[in-house]
């Protein structure tokens, strides 16, 4: 799998993430884990991150190559 790949692939991932959160958000589905209601707030801060690293993902993709393989 080529770096671009994995960047693309792993942005989309997290770009699911985020929206699936935000959907739960909106349309104010419950999530309970052994017993414990979680809470909206902690689908807002899932929301925040997985769309940060899901614009991460996509930035690095449109990167040239020769840059990625600096760092």
């Amino acid at each position: 799998m080529t770096i671009r790949a994995f960047c693309t692939l792993a942005a989309a991932i997290f770009a699911l993430i985020a929206l699936l959160q935000l959907i739960r958000i909106v349309m104010g589905w419950s999530v309970t884990l052994n017993g414990i209601d979680v809470p909206f707030w902690a689908s807002w801060i899932a929301v925040t991150v997985a769309g940060a690293l899901s614009f991460v993902g996509f930035r690095a993709q449109q990167r040239p190559i020769a840059l990625m393989r600096k760092s």
